[in-house]
């Protein structure tokens, strides 16, 4: 049975594009879950480690409330009402309850299937690129953490380091020999250089404006991605992810919705642009890479 769906999925475009449909359905559910808990997580964890520092300063009692990505069950944040399991059944659920809380009858955010839609796609995307089981694996786990980060960032202006870090880890661990982008010597230099080029980036840009311009999660989110596709992609990467960031903020400032000043995250467009040039390499730049 084994052999047979391994046959199929090497040589079945369609089988493998329906297997990794549904795994990228059920992943996209559980990277709804991270979205949403890790920064909460993160907030109570540097609340508490504050407190420890501080004791009696802070007038604060420690939040021992347990949190994390298994507990509480899934509930509705208006009624803390528990999710029934089959509305979690990943975006059928969601039209099955109308988009709408089973018990308050509030609307849940369309954005939950919609990660769970742009997770299949992405996982098909894969799929469609490579045949090799190894090279499939990794770019799965690689479109993965970087679609979580994007969304965190965009919410929260915050690129977690419990998911930066792993991710040049294993973009190191996956090229150590050939893996995408040809060898661990180019990954090394990828990581290394993708933190450099936005941390001299970001020291002209603060000597010059005395302001701070991005944060150091963009640096790490470049390394991991540098780690990952090699230095040879970096400048896709940077170019597709500035141009797309100016036109957002372009749009944003004629519609009246950004202000003079304010930020915006950049780690969404560098992931999307990491994904991008994952996924379409020599079709989008065809003479810089590889």
């Amino acid at each position: 049975m084994f052999d047979l769906f391994g046959f199929l999925f090497l040589n079945s475009l369609l089988f493998r594009a329906i297997c990794l449909l549904l795994v990228g359905l059920c992943i996209g559910s559980f990277l709804n879950v991270v979205i949403y808990r890790l920064p909460i997580m993160l907030n109570r964890k540097w609340r508490n480690e504050c407190i420890e520092v501080l004791g009696d300063e802070c007038n604060l009692s420690p939040d021992d409330t347990r949190f994390n990505l298994l507990h509480p069950h899934s509930h509705c944040p208006k009624c803390q009402a528990k999710v029934p399991v089959w509305s979690n059944i990943p975006l059928i659920g969601y039209f099955i309850i109308g988009g709408k809380c089973t018990s308050c009858k509030s609307r849940v955010s369309l954005r939950y299937p919609l990660v769970e839609l742009i997770c299949a796609v992405l996982f098909v995307a894969v799929g469609y690129v490579w045949s090799d089981p190894w090279a499939i694996f990794g770019g799965l786990i690689f479109v993965s953490v970087v679609l979580c980060l994007m969304l965190i960032d965009l919410d929260t202006f915050l690129l977690p380091d419990e998911l930066t870090l792993p991710l040049i880890w294993l973009g190191l661990l996956f090229n150590l020999h050939g893996g995408i982008c040809g060898g661990l010597t180019n990954a090394v230099i990828g990581a290394v250089a993708g933190y450099m080029i936005l941390w001299l980036l970001f020291w002209i840009f603060k000597l010059i404006t005395k302001k701070e311009g991005m944060g150091y999660g963009d640096f790490k989110l470049l390394a991991a991605i540098g780690a990952w596709l090699g230095w040879q992609n970096l400048l896709s990467v940077l170019i597709l992810s500035s141009v797309c960031g100016i036109i957002y903020a372009v749009i944003l400032r004629l519609s009246g919705k950004l202000n003079a000043g304010n930020p915006i995250p950049f780690g969404p467009f560098l992931g999307a642009a990491g994904i991008l040039v994952l996924l379409f390499a020599n079709e989008l730049f065809p003479l810089i890479v590889y």
